[in-house]
């Protein structure tokens, strides 16, 4: 199966080159000459258009998508349509709300073109460590895919999957991604709570290195807070600002319409938007409240 690689971005540009190590053949596109010209030096072919991608492909072929999410895959995807074969595969493996994917899933097909979602999750690390995927799609369709899901994953029978018909792949990572909130915000409360506690005087970093290993609450996510509290462990240089990228809300409304309760995801959500408020409103309002029914003081800005 050969394949193109549209969208260069960090993820996408590191997916090339553990491709290439892999042995696959790559056409390389993005919008920025810069990003083909160094997937080129390691070995892809350059595209100069989405239309030249196309070209340089024999059948079978497939379209990996990996540019951000909403209008500009939206945009791709429809241009794709437009270019590729029928039978030839288009890959979406940003996050999209999974809704898009079934949506785009069923137009492809009325044009006998296949379409497959696949979520995923490795971030920087996914070059070294492997991508975690989590496909939706057709079975054969994703059946002839697998030598390149194989050489992207960690290992070739290890974190990547079909887990269902077109959409269920970005539904999965969607749900990822608000677990991930979650479990983010409890390290992140943990570690407050330690560090506020001055008269222990503790070190936050040789705390998550123990906690590392053999404890139960040891994740690749600690393995990360150890390396970051170990480069500057007061994070003065940092702002308190966390913003989100859409997938935490697209599961908090998912669960709402389920009546599923998810408390911890959802209140991992909120803390992040709140976290991008200077002076929020509503707390001004509560210290107006106690001071009009119980005469507490305020502190004024001025």
């Amino acid at each position: 199966m050969e394949l193109a690689m549209i969208g260069l971005g960090k993820m996408g540009g590191n997916m090339v080159a553990r491709l290439l190590k892999g042995g696959h053949r790559v056409v390389a596109f993005d919008v920025s000459t810069d990003a083909v010209k160094r997937t080129a030096q390691i070995g892809a072919e350059g595209a100069h258009s989405v239309e030249d991608a196309v070209k340089l492909l024999a059948a079978p072929r497939a379209f990996w998508v990996m540019v951000p999410s909403g209008e500009v895959t939206e945009k791709t995807i429809k241009t794709l349509s437009r270019l590729v074969a029928p039978g030839d595969i288009i890959i979406d493996g940003g996050n999209s709300y999974y809704k898009d994917s079934m949506r785009r899933a069923a137009e492809l097909k009325e044009k006998s073109i296949n379409f497959v979602d696949v979520g995923t999750s490795g971030g920087v690390w996914g070059l070294q460590e492997g991508y975690s995927l989590m496909i939706g799609g057709e079975k054969n369709v994703v059946e002839s895919l697998t030598p390149i899901f194989q050489t992207l994953a960690p290992e070739a029978d290890k974190g990547w999957g079909r887990v269902g018909p077109a959409g269920a792949g970005h539904f999965t990572k969607m749900v990822h991604n608000g677990i991930e909130y979650g479990l983010m915000q409890s390290y992140a409360e943990g570690f407050e709570i330690m560090h506020a506690k001055k008269e222990f005087d503790l070190d936050l970093a040789q705390i998550s290195e123990i906690w590392r290993f053999g404890s139960v609450v040891r994740s690749w996510l600690l393995d990360l807070t150890a390396g970051v509290l170990k480069q500057d462990a007061t994070l003065d240089d940092l702002e308190a600002f966390v913003p989100d990228s859409g997938e935490g809300r697209w599961t908090v409304a998912e669960a709402i319409d389920l009546d599923v309760a998810a408390p911890i995801i959802t209140l991992s959500l909120q803390r992040r938007i709140r976290s991008r408020q200077t002076a929020p409103f509503g707390d001004k309002l509560l210290s107006a409240m106690r001071n009009a029914f119980g005469g507490h003081a305020v502190k004024k800005t001025r």
